[in-house]
């Protein structure tokens, strides 16, 4: 029998005891639609929400109950958007590291560490550690995946009111078989990314 691994504070504890942790988390670079949107989330190492886990790995459901225990029992939870503009001025590379830049410097209480998933990481003014799957490893990156996920799919429902055709509310933006088809019949609206290749 395999065991399951879920993020821990194995990698926050590696740190001396007096550094402020974030954990910074992006989503939505594969959308075709709306914004790339970050966060960044100071835990509470005493007062943990049960359930924290990459946010692919959670259903919508769970998702939703366990970000607004994120929020209720964190030091620090804030965003980062970066515009559809930005994302074709920028490409959505550039763009979700702004994304993750501004989701730092919104925290009102500034880390001296920040834990980020992935590869790539915004010039903040602390120690950055990158870590690659960070969602599945650290809990800080885990809460601000959920913590972006859930926003990210509230932008999208507020979407959907004015652009029913895309479906936003159930695809969130992502290229499903739907998406595209609805975008061969209807065409773009302005919240699509016009540098992505759109028409299939």
């Amino acid at each position: 029998m395999i065991n399951k691994v879920y993020p821990n504070l194995k990698i926050e504890k590696s740190f001396l005891d007096k550094e402020i942790i974030c954990g910074i988390d992006e989503v939505g670079r594969g959308c075709l639609a709306g914004p790339v949107i970050a966060a960044a989330v100071i835990l509470d190492y005493k007062n943990i929400p049960k359930g924290i886990n990459d946010s692919k790995k959670l259903s919508k459901k769970m998702r939703e109950i366990i970000s607004n225990e994120i929020k209720k029992t964190s030091i620090e939870v804030a965003i980062g958007e970066a515009s559809v503009y930005e994302i074709d001025k920028l490409n959505i590379l550039n763009a979700s590291i702004l994304a993750m830049k501004r989701a730092y410097y919104n925290l009102p209480k500034k880390p001296n560490v920040a834990l980020i998933d992935g590869n790539f990481s915004p010039d903040i003014n602390c120690k950055v550690l990158n870590i690659i799957k960070g969602d599945t490893k650290s809990l800080s990156i885990a809460a601000a995946s959920i913590i972006a996920k859930v926003h990210k799919d509230k932008i999208f429902q507020l979407l959907h009111k004015n652009f029913p055709k895309y479906n936003f509310k159930n695809n969130s933006g992502y290229g499903t078989k739907e998406h595209y088809t609805a975008i061969s019949e209807f065409g773009i609206c302005q919240h699509h990314r016009k540098s992505f290749k759109l028409y299939k």
